[in-house]
């Protein structure tokens, strides 16, 4: 007979205040050190959706930053005071918690105008764009953003497209923004989010 498993609302919301604090503990020191960065990732999707509709908002399980390599050492400082230590995990960088070590439950870096790696030879945005958050952290321009999540593809990228889609914070016009490469990407996604939730025709 299979086991039923009740649903622990109490871990779940514990696992969300988990990231929050995470977020927070690291974007407070990052600004007090002056080192510039931007939030990326399901964190800086939830962001912008939460500029059109709070309610909206989904969680993220884990917290991804955009540094230029030059400020690494900087920001290693700056949260080793936070009790954040730097790591290597899968080739990637990483900042882990004493109380959880895990590289799935750290602060994962991505370096700024480098290629994410050998499979997308294209270089990751620069932080210029970066605009402050009403959450006091600096977050990923919209349009860079977009064009992350399409080389991403992940099926969790394509839902936070959608869902920024249906707040109109991507528009059918965005895709010119986009590099060419990404044209057919977008328009599948578009069509996804046509076929789901009415397209135009929601308000």
């Amino acid at each position: 007979m299979p086991v039923e498993l009740e649903p622990s609302f109490e871990k779940a919301f514990m696992a969300v205040e988990r990231v929050e604090k995470l977020l927070r503990r690291t974007t407070e020191a990052l600004n007090a050190a002056k080192v510039p960065y931007a939030v990326v990732g399901g964190n800086a999707v939830a962001a912008w959706v939460a500029s059109v509709d709070s309610g909206a908002v989904r969680n993220t399980k884990d917290v991804d930053i955009l540094l230029r390599r030059a400020d690494l050492d900087a920001a290693t400082s700056a949260l080793a005071a936070v009790d954040l230590v730097r790591d290597e995990a899968m080739g990637i960088t990483v900042f882990l918690t004493r109380d959880d070590p895990r590289p799935s439950q750290g602060v994962h870096v991505l370096f700024a105008e480098e290629p994410v790696g050998a499979k997308d030879p294209a270089r990751l945005p620069g932080l210029s764009g970066a605009v402050m958050s009403d959450g006091g952290y600096w977050v990923i321009d919209l349009p860079s953003l977009v064009e992350m999540k399409l080389r991403a593809f992940r099926s969790r990228d394509q839902t936070h497209l959608i869902d920024m889609m249906t707040l109109k914070l991507i528009e059918a016009g965005s895709k010119a923004q986009m590099p060419i490469e990404l044209h057919a990407r977008f328009q599948q996604v578009w069509e996804q989010y046509e076929r789901e939730t009415g397209g135009e025709r929601n308000s």
